[in-house]
């Protein structure tokens, strides 16, 4: 499909459904992309931090990417994480993420070493030749150890590197100057790069974000309540500010299911993409909520917790 530019609204980082035995169970997958779709959503982001990339064979990452382009079926623009550690094996999941059908891509600077700002042009300037692709930048330093520069994503935004930023660096305040340097809230359209895409990852401040320019959000949580996210985008893109606080006030109640299993008994990624599958298990959209090892499971009693928490939201477990 035509790639929008920009890419504005709701756009998952789609969780990725996997067996018993560590396979992506794709037909589970096909009913989250239904479930997300018909929620409402924009685009889709395949084999983000969400989506357990990380923890997939490129096997397995191949065919999670492929099930959701053809779930998708050009609906909404499905956009593909090519998160690694270096520019060679970046290139060589984009090249796969092309071929099997992908609109756009989605990566961090490298993090297998150190780099410069200089390096980090040069490796998304790569990315972005190679396949022709809209490229997205992910800054997201508990990975990369390094927040992007906010001078550095002006310049490749400008030049037309990158056609959006995901930003998960929980620091609003840089990226709110950030938007001040794009034009702003009132002029980003006609500012220096007037196509390009911020979308931010903070899925507890979405109004706040949209508020102050951003284009969108890409929340793990939408997994769960894609059309909840999707009013929450509804209500500030008509200015109803009273009503996007109040759908993003029921969402961080809702995501108070990350916190649910306690700190000493798992790591904090192993919880929070445990309470998500585990919702969608009870909801019925996926039939395991088995993680990718090394993660540890929740608890038969962390489930039920997770159960109630949706109860609370207004979203009723059929399991």
């Amino acid at each position: 499909m035509a790639f929008p530019a920009p890419l504005r609204g709701v756009v998952p980082p789609v969780c990725t459904p996997l067996d018993p035995h560590g396979e992506v169970d794709t037909a589970s997958l096909t009913r989250l992309v239904t479930h997300l779709v018909d929620g409402g959503v924009h685009g889709l982001f395949a084999l983000g931090s969400t989506g357990e990339a990380a923890h997939l064979t490129d096997a397995r990452r191949a065919t999670a990417l492929e099930t959701v382009v053809k779930a998708a079926d050009g609906r909404v623009p499905v956009l593909a994480g090519i998160i690694d550690t270096t520019t060679p094996r970046m290139l060589d999941h984009a090249r796969t993420a092309a071929a099997l059908g992908a609109d756009a891509l989605v990566a961090t600077a490298p993090f297998c070493t150190r780099t410069h700002p200089r390096e980090i042009a040069a490796h998304f300037r790569r990315l972005r030749a190679d396949t022709g692709l809209p490229l997205f930048a992910y800054d997201i330093p508990v990975v990369v150890h390094r927040k992007l520069p906010g001078e550095l994503v002006r310049e490749l935004a400008e030049d037309g590197t990158l056609a959006g930023l995901k930003d998960s660096s929980g620091d609003d305040g840089a990226l709110r100057r950030l938007l001040v340097a794009l034009g702003g809230r009132t002029a980003r359209r006609t500012g220096p790069a007037p196509d390009f895409c911020v979308l931010t990852g903070s899925e507890l401040t979405v109004d706040a974000a949209l508020l102050a320019g951003a284009d969108g959000v890409v929340p793990g949580l939408g997994n769960v309540d894609p059309a909840g996210y999707v009013r929450l985008h509804e209500a500030a893109r008509t200015g109803d500010w009273a009503r996007a606080a109040a759908e993003q006030e029921r969402l961080a109640a809702l995501f108070s299911m990350v916190d649910i299993a306690p700190e000493s008994e798992m790591g904090r990624g192993s919880a929070a993409l445990g309470a998500f599958k585990a919702a969608l298990w009870l909801l019925g959209v996926i039939d395991h909520g088995a993680t990718a090892l090394p993660q540890l499971p929740l608890s038969k009693e962390a489930v039920a917790e997770v159960g109630r928490r949706l109860t609370a939201a207004g979203l009723p477990p059929v399991r």
